[in-house]
């Protein structure tokens, strides 16, 4: 097991990779990208990422330690938490102030393979489906009539790491009158029934689909049944998208949304041992209410899932539709903030460096020298690859 400097806590998503990246990379064949992420967690904040010494400028203290520089993947579980809470802080200038709605657009089982081998049209095809489908509904005069909007973020696992492409929204509790100059407020419930949208989002997803198969865009995976038994499989299941209040203001939001936006398939924090080659890791049973529970995973098996949940090159994962879609954000969004009659949060950490953002989060300053107390720590010079 690598030996990792200053590791926070016992288990690390790195050690796992690292320990069995040579038989994982034996029996699986991975992308380069997939490989490219791998290598970049299990270097980040080692000698392998290269890095620079700190000194105290206190002329009495004359402290100095390592510091190693961090790999800034997206799939990396300890470069997160600083982007995350930047672009929360940026997002604060494009909501609009009020209620909001949590929704997920989920496919079926039996595209998670189609899904796997055709990533990068297969999930573009499931923001545009289920912008789509929030989008009529919106307009639709049986429900709000109105023009609404969202931010959209994808997801590709489930608690236990398992493949499940879905789609988190978060939507205005309301929308623009189609002539602009009314807010029309949407019921508590939300502003379309779930099973009507479930319907729609169905019918979108699957003609895309045939679209994509008819001008042969898709590569199909081992026993695909063709296209005409497909739909019929599909249509058999229902598909349930799920919808629920985000409780709280403008502020309770932010938070929430957060949770969802630079989140990797799995934290160091959810992991507990390695034994024997067996990961035990914590996750949330959702059938039991949310339980905490443990599982173990072989440790090929569950790298193996882990790398299933690299994203593809310069794929965007966070999208903004309808009225918050960048397009409109000095035109419909402003006009619905005016509407609405509430005060609009201006960020404050743009800008900042990511020293900054920190001394603003914690009320504490990361250069303190944590031996004299006085000084600063100042860089002092470059480490070699691998020194």
């Amino acid at each position: 097991m690598n030996t990792r400097t200053n590791k926070p806590q016992q288990v690390e998503l790195a050690d796992i990779l690292s320990s069995w990246k040579e038989e994982l990379t034996q029996v699986y064949k991975f992308s380069p990208v997939q490989l490219k992420a791998m290598n970049d967690i299990i270097l980040c904040r080692t000698s392998g990422a290269g890095g620079h010494i700190n000194y105290c400028n206190n002329a009495n203290c004359g402290h100095k330690e390592q510091s190693y520089n961090s790999c800034r993947n997206r799939h990396c579980p300890k470069c997160q938490f600083i982007k995350q809470e930047m672009w929360v802080d940026k997002l604060k200038s494009r909501l609009i102030p009020g209620r909001y709605f949590h929704i997920v657009f989920a496919i079926p089982q039996q595209l998670h393979s189609l899904f796997y081998i055709n990533q990068t049209t297969c999930y573009n095809v499931l923001f545009q489906s289920a912008k789509e489908a929030l989008l009529n509904a919106g307009k639709n005069i049986s429900f709000l009539g109105a023009q609404v909007g969202a931010v959209a973020i994808l997801h590709t696992w489930g608690q236990t790491l398992t493949y499940h492409p879905h789609i988190h929204m978060l939507v205005p509790a309301g929308g623009l009158s189609e002539d602009n100059t009314e807010w029309v407020t949407s019921p508590k419930k939300f502003f379309v029934p779930v099973k009507a949208l479930s319907a729609m989002f169905r019918g979108i997803l699957i003609r895309k689909i045939k679209s994509l198969i008819q001008k042969d865009k898709l590569y199909f995976p081992t026993g695909f049944p063709g296209f005409i038994k497909l739909k019929e499989q599909l249509y058999l299941k229902n598909w349930n998208v799920y919808s629920k209040k985000a409780r709280g203001g403008i502020n309770s939001v932010l938070a929430y949304l957060g949770r969802y936006t630079h989140r990797v398939a799995i934290t160091n924090n959810r992991l507990k041992t390695i034994n024997n080659r067996r990961v035990c890791f914590r996750y949330k049973d959702y059938k039991k209410g949310g339980r905490q529970c443990s599982m173990e995973l072989d440790a090929v098996e569950f790298a193996r899932r882990f790398l299933q949940h690299i994203l593809p090159s310069n794929f965007y994962k966070i999208r903004y539709f309808g009225i918050l879609a960048t397009a409109h954000l000095n035109t419909k969004r402003e006009q619905s903030i005016v509407l609405v009659g509430k005060t609009m949060w201006l960020p404050v950490l743009e800008g900042l460096t990511a020293y900054e953002v920190l001394r603003e989060l914690t009320g504490k300053d990361p250069l303190l020298c944590q031996v004299c107390k006085k000084g600063l720590m100042t860089r002092c010079e470059g480490m070699r690859q691998n020194e």
